[in-house]
C-alpha cells in the first residue's frame, strides 16, 4: 500500500511503539471518489525545474526537483482519473491583500509584477480543463471556508484522494478536516511533496495512522479503472 519510507525518521521508542500500534490494513475506499489537486503553482516549484537551493533564490517557498517529480506523478494520475471519469477538483490559495494564515513576514522580492502572477498559476502539467472546478482558499485547509464540502456531497463523493503540497501543511490540514467530515481519505505517496524531507515523511507517517490511507500511485490508477469499469456497466 504504501513503502513506509517514513521508518529511517523513527527513533528506537518510534520503532517498538510502531510494533505495537502501527496501522496494519489500510482502512479502505468508497464507490465514489474525487480526485483533489492541493496547491500546484508555480510559486511552490518555481518557473524552471532546479534544485530546492537554486529555486529559493528566486522563490524562497520552493520545493524544488522532489516537487516537480511529485507533478510528473500527479499528471500520471491525473489522466487517468479524467479517463475514467473520477471528478477532478483544484484548490489553490487565495492571492489577494487579505492577510494570509501564515505569521511570517514577507521576504522581499525584486520580482515583477507579471512573474509574481505566473507564480500563482497552476502549473501546466496539472492544469484544468473544462469541466473541472477551480476552488479558491484563505486558509491551509482545502475544506475550511470553501464550497468543497458542498460540492463533495452534491456528487455523492464518498473518497477523497488528494495530491499536492505541502505534506506537513495545506495537505494535512485538507485531510484532517476531510476526515472530520467524514470522508474516506487517501494521499498519494509519490504525489505529495513538501520543503523539508523530515517533515514529509513524519506527517506521512501520522496521516496514515490517524487520518487516511496513504496509498502508493499504481494503487491509486488501478483503483480509478475499477471504479471507471464499475460505472461502465452500471451504464
Amino acid at each position: 500500500m504504501n513503502s513506509k519510507g517514513w521508518e529511517k525518521y523513527f527513533t528506537e521508542r518510534d520503532k517498538e511503539h510502531y510494533k505495537l500500534v502501527g496501522k496494519k490494513e489500510p482502512n479502505g475506499f468508497g464507490d465514489k471518489p474525487a480526485l483533489v489537486l492541493i496547491d500546484i503553482y508555480y510559486s511552490v516549484l518555481g518557473l524552471k525545474r532546479e534544485p530546492i537551493f537554486d529555486s529559493m533564490e528566486t522563490w524562497p517557498g520552493s520545493t524544488g526537483l522532489e516537487g516537480w517529480e511529485a507533478v510528473d506523478k500527479t499528471a500520471e494520475l491525473l489522466k487517468v482519473a479524467r479517463e475514467n471519469n473520477i471528478p477532478v477538483i483544484h484548490v489553490k490559495g487565495m492571492h489577494n491583500e487579505i492577510k494570509p494564515w501564515i505569521h511570517r513576514k514577507s521576504r522581499p522580492t525584486n520580482l515583477s509584477d507579471d512573474i509574481r502572477k505566473k507564480g500563482f498559476e497552476i502549473v501546466d502539467e496539472v492544469k484544468p480543463i473544462a469541466g473541472e472546478l477551480v476552488i479558491e482558499k484563505s486558509a491551509p485547509s482545502a475544506f475550511q471556508g470553501t464550497p468543497l464540502t458542498f460540492q463533495l456531497v452534491s456528487m455523492g463523493i464518498d473518497t477523497v484522494i488528494c495530491c499536492g503540497e505541502t505534506t506537513s501543511g495545506c495537505i494535512r490540514a485538507s485531510v484532517v478536516d476531510g476526515a472530520t467530515y467524514r470522508f474516506k481519505m487517501g494521499v498519494v505517496e509519490e504525489c505529495v511533496f513538501d520543503r523539508t524531507e523530515s517533515t514529509h515523511w513524519i506527517n506521512l507517517y501520522d496521516l496514515n495512522q490517524k487520518y487516511s490511507d496513504v496509498v502508493m500511485l499504481d494503487y491509486t490508477k488501478e483503483y480509478f479503472k475499477k471504479i471507471g469499469a464499475k460505472a461502465k456497466v452500471n451504464a
